[in-house]
């Protein structure tokens, strides 16, 4: 447990070094605390609290609870509507007839805790494989460049070996940025996987259920269907079958009551609009993406709006020779170099490579 903790204490930790995006930084760093810590709220409430209560006539509650808990619970599907205390005894409980009434049984409840950890290592995967990929290239070339005041000799070292490496390796770092797209083009996929994944989960709930929740407060109270209540029943039946004294199966029909659900109704109401606008935001991430890779102008003015110090003649030299993993490499290091410092190496690249043009 406090593993888990730290691990989350190290994800809210602002990094020295940049190597990613924002839209990057929702899928590792805010998306995994939120799942992590749902699964905690849920774990500290299911196997501290007490998740289900079930009420049975002649059966001891502790074993009806744990009978119900192991073997799931049901609701009846066409009885979520009526009035309450009337009609029915609570949305989707009331009397059915076997064979001719819909029964809906709910076994997701046991394994919410498990799926949302779960998700977050999923999450969690493409900024591993960038972390891997990258290899701390970016935080070798702009060590001690990122702060304003920075020692002359050790500024003028830092920048002589930002220029050679650069010169050195000009049109050889596109594997480089096709890395760094992919692991972005995971992320959307993996987002977009994980929304089908819990509408499957869910049985089908999931796809529709934030927008079913929004409507539903249009609707007379009488007449609509709280999507909640169909996807997490607070209170539901159970079945329990035993001998009884002749031999005979016996029959028991129970209540139960499950306060677990008032948590996880309110959870993936929250996260099917969080997943909904963080696909939009990584489908826009991706289109920007394909637009730079495409347009050499793009990349040109991106960098021009990142060193804004750099003359543009510099600006200008360094677009004609680089191709898409040079000018990424410099829009990285933009990012997490003085802005000043920058300026200077910038101009000490157009410099080398105006040299290299002219020999």
């Amino acid at each position: 447990m406090f593993d888990v903790f730290g691990s989350i204490k190290a994800l809210l930790k602002i990094d020295s070094v940049c190597i990613d995006n924002n839209i990057f930084r929702l899928h590792y760093k805010a998306t995994v605390i939120i799942l992590i810590a749902f699964s905690l709220l849920v774990t500290s409430r299911q196997y501290i609290g007490d998740p289900i209560d079930c009420i049975v006539d002649d059966i001891p509650l502790n074993i009806m609870d744990t009978y119900c808990w192991i073997y799931s619970t049901f609701t009846i599907p066409n009885r979520l509507t009526g009035r309450v205390g009337n009609d029915i005894v609570q949305p989707g409980v009331a009397s059915h007839v076997d064979g001719k009434d819909d029964v809906k049984y709910h076994k997701y409840y046991q394994w919410v805790c498990f799926t949302l950890f779960f998700q977050a290592m999923l999450f969690y995967v493409p900024r591993y494989l960038w972390k891997t990929w990258e290899g701390g290239r970016i935080k070798m070339l702009v060590i001690d460049l990122n702060c304003p005041i920075v020692n002359p000799e050790c500024k003028a070292d830092r920048k002589r070996l930002i220029v050679d490496y650069f010169a050195t390796n000009l049109h050889m770092q596109n594997f480089y940025a096709i890395r760094f797209f992919i692991c972005e083009m995971l992320n959307f996929i993996n987002v977009v996987g994980q929304i089908f994944f819990m509408d499957f989960f869910l049985d089908g709930e999931f796809s529709t259920y934030g927008r079913d929740v929004l409507k539903f407060t249009e609707l007379e109270p009488e007449e609509r269907e709280d999507p909640m209540a169909r996807v997490f029943p607070k209170v539901t039946k159970c079945t329990f079958h035993k001998y009884g004294p002749s031999g005979s199966v016996q029959k028991f029909d129970g209540l139960c009551v499950l306060p677990l659900n008032i948590v996880n109704e309110k959870i993936y109401v929250f996260l099917w609009f969080w997943f909904v606008i963080l696909s939009v935001l990584s489908g826009i991430s991706l289109l920007y993406r394909l637009a730079v890779v495409m347009g050499p102008k793009l990349r040109l003015y991106l960098l021009r709006a990142r060193s804004r110090l750099t003359p543009q003649q510099c600006i200008d030299t360094i677009g004609r020779r680089c191709q898409i993993g040079d000018w990424f490499i410099l829009y990285q290091l933009g990012k997490n170099i003085d802005p000043l410092i920058y300026k200077e190496v910038l101009t000490d690249i157009a410099t080398k490579l105006e040299g290299k043009m002219t020999v």
